[in-house]
């Protein structure tokens, strides 16, 4: 079986992207819950008027991201067409809400003020995962138009050796005559 130049790259990317969604959903959460507990006081927490967006959307961008490297796994395990608009589609719904997210990080930045290291990590994570799933779906998406990049759309054979022609019954070579019974 020969491997494209878009499933050696994707997998790897896929891997960072996973584990730093990860990692910024366990910090969100914990400044989230601080945020909740009044606790804003907290040497490494901190915050301003946007953190508590900040907070919310980074959790929604890293459960979405974390989904989505479920389905492009399974699509880099078949890489097929049918697990590519898996993948692709919820790749492309993940990178849009981590770039909503980035946009609130860069206002929370914007701001000023103190903000803990936990925070400040919320913020680079969110800030790189924009970035590293934009290569991401590019990456995927390219198979949609070359075969090298990922299946292509001309690929039709699934390991079903040659193709059937259209007969009218499922399994058989027998056309549908007028007046069968089914």
């Amino acid at each position: 079986m020969a491997q494209t130049v878009g499933r050696n790259m994707a997998a790897p990317l896929l891997f960072l992207n996973l584990v730093m969604y990860f990692i910024t959903l366990g910090f969100a959460s914990w400044c989230l819950n601080r945020l909740i507990n009044r606790q804003t006081n907290h040497p490494s927490f901190g915050g301003n008027g946007a953190t508590e967006f900040l907070l919310e959307f980074a959790i929604l961008a890293s459960v979405l991201g974390i989904v989505s490297k479920f389905a492009s796994g399974n699509h880099l395990r078949a890489w097929r067409n049918d697990s590519l608009a898996a993948a692709g589609s919820s790749s492309l719904v993940a990178w849009a809400v981590t770039v909503l997210a980035c946009g609130v990080a860069c206002k929370e930045i914007n701001l000023g003020g103190h903000r803990g290291w936990r925070l400040r990590i919320v913020e680079a994570f969110i800030i790189i995962l924009a970035v590293t799933e934009l290569l991401y779906v590019l990456l995927v998406h390219a198979g949609l138009y070359s075969s090298r990049y990922g299946p292509g759309y001309r690929d039709t054979d699934y390991g079903m050796g040659t193709q059937a022609a259209d007969t009218g019954y499922k399994g058989t070579s027998e056309p549908v005559t007028t007046g069968a019974r089914v």
